[in-house]
This record gives structure tokens, sequence and C-alpha cells, in this order.
């Protein structure tokens, strides 16, 4: 299995080279130790560079920033092929995210400061939105940066930051104008090495993604620079933001997939192999009916998600499609999770099995990244006209 439909109009031979790539990096390097991040609750140090140095990371950054100037599809790719070997622990999405607003939003000087060190691994990223009493309503947030010569004084408080526990820079969504809602949100860069005033929580306990550290972060009068601003002048953070979302969604329509595909693939060898009333799972009608159905799921869900790749290439992907593939990816996603580990019988409630996990780990793909029902309502208001 792969991402691409035959019909697949953005895919190139280098994007197929580059599928092959990551899927051996990813086999070899990446499946071996899922086990071992998920016990230690953060993805070894080590690994993102081993990535970075085969250039997975960079295939959709410019050349002048340390990646070869493809388009988004090479990050789909990334995201697919880690989902395909089981894996939610390492925070590509995330760096991806970041690296997007970057370049997009930044300035020369910023592109050029960090976007080589995030395209090699060497410089973890993490986007800091939710708050303990904000989650997707983000003209709400109440952290807040004030003016102080040449730098910010930001306060405030953030909660379920992927990377959290290891970035080294960090996107923070703060109100600069405080009174002005929306238009008072703007976007700012911490780094956080020997940053006064910023503070690492725990690395949070989840019901699954266990691999994934993730964080509360906390801003006690911690200067910034102007300079780290995302962007030519404030307030311009939820107009960014809502630039940026289609890509976070249909990411995470693409890592559905890819979980299916592998969830898939693992079910249909256990049925082929356990053994019940002298014949094979695979040869009752129930089993055979369940698969025909989620392999059907599985391939709308495909043609979508490269429907949805092959408009944000070409920077028609609205909001509305795009969280139609969040929305509808991700119910996908849980549906299939439950019908295969019903298939395992009681070993799909063994966490020997990886079903058992990846059926923890889909939970939360209907909440990041917009609830499902936030998609609803978006999608709703895109009909409603």
């Amino acid at each position: 299995m792969s991402l691409f439909t035959e019909t697949a109009t953005w895919a190139e031979d280098e994007h197929r080279m580059f599928a092959d790539t990551a899927r051996k990096l990813f086999i070899d390097e990446m499946a071996p130790n899922i086990d071992k991040w998920a016990e230690q609750g953060v993805v070894d140090r080590e690994f993102w560079r081993t990535v970075g140095a085969q250039g997975v990371m960079g295939g959709a950054v410019p050349e002048e920033y340390g990646g070869f100037g493809g388009g988004i599809g090479y990050d789909a790719i990334t995201i697919y092929e880690q989902g395909r070997v089981g894996d939610t622990g390492w925070g590509f999405g995330i760096q991806s995210i970041v690296v997007h607003y970057l370049m997009a939003f930044g300035s020369e000087e910023q592109k050029k400061r960090w976007g080589p060190g995030l395209v090699s691994g060497d410089l973890v990223a993490a986007i800091a939105m939710t708050e303990p009493g904000t989650g997707s309503d983000l003209q709400a947030v109440q952290t807040h940066a004030e003016r102080d010569g040449n730098h910010y004084k930001i306060n405030g408080s953030k909660t379920f930051i992927t990377n959290g526990h290891t970035a080294d820079i960090v996107i923070v969504v703060t109100k600069t104008d405080r009174n002005a809602g929306a238009k008072g949100v703007s976007l700012i860069v911490v780094e956080t090495e020997g940053q006064d005033g910023f503070r690492r929580g725990r690395n949070l306990k989840k019901l699954g993604m266990k691999g994934s550290d993730t964080a509360e972060l906390f801003f006690e009068d911690m200067r910034v620079p102007t300079a780290n601003l995302l962007g030519p002048e404030e307030g311009q953070g939820f107009y960014q933001l809502m630039k940026q979302l289609p890509w976070e969604r249909l990411m995470i329509a693409t890592t559905a997939l890819g979980f299916i595909d592998f969830a898939l693939a693992e079910t249909i060898a256990y049925t082929q192999d356990r053994k019940a009333f002298g014949q094979r799972i695979m040869d009752f009608q129930n089993t055979r009916f369940k698969l025909a159905e989620m392999k059907t799921k599985a391939e709308l869900l495909r043609s979508f998600v490269n429907d949805g790749i092959a408009r944000l290439e070409a920077g028609t992907l609205d909001a509305a499609t795009a969280s139609m593939a969040k929305y509808w990816g991700t119910q996908t996603q849980n549906e299939v999770m439950h019908e295969c580990l019903q298939l395992f019988g009681g070993y799909g409630f063994m966490m020997e099995y990886p079903i058992a996990r990846l059926y923890a780990d889909s939970r939360v793909q209907m909440i990041y990244g917009g609830t499902n029902e936030i998609m609803k309502e978006l999608i709703a208001r895109s009909i409603d006209v």
C-alpha cells in the first residue's frame, strides 16, 4: 500500500523515490523503537538528526533554507509513511506545521536562522495554541505580550503542547492587544534554551500517543525580542493561523490513512493465520465482509486525501474541504480501528499486539486540530451562505 492513487496528478517520480526512502528509513530506524519511545515518553533526539540527515524533513523547504524545494506533497508522504509503520510518537507533524508558518510568514532573517536546523533535526519545534481554559476558540487566548523596549514581556500558560518537552523553538499564540479580539492575536517565536521566564511543566500522561512528549508550558515575565514576531506587524496571528489550518487538517487525515493501511495489513495477516472452528478467521463471511468494508473506506479516504494534496499544491484547498477531510478521515480511522481490534478477539486487547496501541492512539485524532464537532460547524457554514 502507498499514499498515492493511480490518478494522483500531483505525484511524480521524485515523490515515489522520496516515499521509498522514507519507508525504508522508518522500517529500519522507527519501527524497532516504537515501544521504547512509548515507555520513555519521548522520541530519542538522535532519531530527529538521523531523519534530518536523510533529507526526509526537508522536501517542502526551499533550498536556500536547507531543503530541496519541493511542494507540500513531500511532507504528506513523510506523514503517511510514519503512520504506515504504526508510529505516533515522532512529532514531525508539528515540525512541518511550524516550518510552513515560518516559510509563509517569517522574515528572511528568521527563515535563515531557524529553517536549516528544522530540516536537519538539530532544532525541534512546537506551536503553543491551547490553553487550560481555551481550546479551539483561538480568539479567546489569555496569554499576552506587552512591549518593553525592543522586547515583548509574555505572561500566560499553554497545555497539551506536542514536542513541548523537547522543543528548541516554540511559536506562541499570544495577545499583543487584549482588547482587539481576533485582531489582537500575534505569533511570537520563543527560543527555549536559556530563556528566562520560560518553564516546562510535566510530561502529560495520555490515553495514547505515549511516545509523543506532550507538555504544559508556562511564561512568567518572559522577555523575547520583538524581532521574533512572526510577520511584519502585530495583530496578524489569527489570519496566519487560519491560512495554515488547511494543511494541519489535511495532514491529520493523511495520518489517518497511514494508520488505516497499517491496521488493515496487520489484521489481514492475523485473520489469515488464526484459526477457529477448524477454519481460518479469514474464511468466515463476517470477517471477509468487514475487511471489504474497511478496504473500501480506505480507498475512499485515499482518493480524498490525494485530491486534497493536489488542491493544496495548487493553492485552492479551502477550509471547508480540509475540515471534511479531517472529520471524515479521523472518524473513519476510529471505525476501522474498532473493527480491526474486534477481529483480533481477546488478543486485540493485549498491548503486545500493535492494534491495541493503534486503537488508543487513534482516539485523539478526532479532537486535536479542531474537534470534529468544530469541523462540522465549519462545513455547515460553507453550506449556509
